[in-house]
């Protein structure tokens, strides 16, 4: 009970969350509340990071695959759509945020997202990382290798410039053969194998759906 209680405590004014299965965690300021967002604008993620790859002599670089190199700007329609479809925040929509940001000169990146935060009115703006989108192979009802995706979300503070809340999600989808806990996906999945897009969206939505929690439960004030 001792440890237990230990990890409940706030570690470095984090919060430490874990939902679902393991497969997204998320953690916030203990003043995430009290932060009054109410207005965000949703940035693009980063481009996933290739791995390193042994070098053939005589041969090109394998290109990444369409699902890939569209990754971010897809992970960027799912959060916005996700955030849009909930009450009581307001999403600054994706044509303000684009034409802003293309205005905006090549600064350093925080410098740059505060500026465009600024400009857009928002409390906060919400970006992330993706580390792996990898598309299964085969249909949706027997698949050779299933979707694998794993990305970050950050929710940054316009004004002071730090993160309040952060979540991760990171699945390979498995059959219910290798994980039990898959029939707790049953009534939302069915028994099919999911898209990386699909499975993105469900990440997403899990993760919006948290933050939602936190900052959004009552009225808009």
């Amino acid at each position: 009970m001792v440890k237990f209680a230990q990890r409940l405590l706030p570690l470095l004014f984090m919060i430490g969350c874990s939902f679902g299965p393991g497969n997204l965690e998320s953690r916030h300021t203990t003043d995430l509340e009290t932060r009054r967002v109410r207005r965000i604008a949703v940035l693009t993620p980063s481009a996933i990071t290739p791995a390193p790859v042994q070098k053939i002599p005589f041969s090109n670089p394998p290109e990444p695959r369409t699902s890939e190199r569209e990754a971010p700007e897809t992970l960027a329609r799912l959060i916005h759509s996700a955030m849009a479809a909930l009450p009581n925040w307001q999403i600054v929509s994706e044509n303000e945020v684009r034409e802003v940001g293309q205005a905006l000169p090549e600064d350093g990146e925080a410098s740059r997202m505060k500026r465009l935060g600024e400009m857009v009115y928002a409390d906060a703006v919400i970006t992330g990382r993706v580390q792996r989108y990898r598309e299964r192979v085969g249909d949706e009802w027997g698949a050779k290798s299933p979707a694998a995706v794993t990305f970050t979300l950050d929710l940054i503070d316009v004004r002071r410039g730090d993160v309040i809340w952060s979540a991760r999600f990171d699945e390979t989808q498995k059959s219910l053969s290798e994980n039990i806990f898959a029939l707790g996906d049953i009534s939302e999945r069915g028994v099919r194998w999911l898209s990386a897009d699909e499975l993105a969206q469900e990440g997403v939505k899990k993760a919006i759906g948290q933050l939602h929690q936190i900052i959004a439960r009552g009225p808009a004030s």
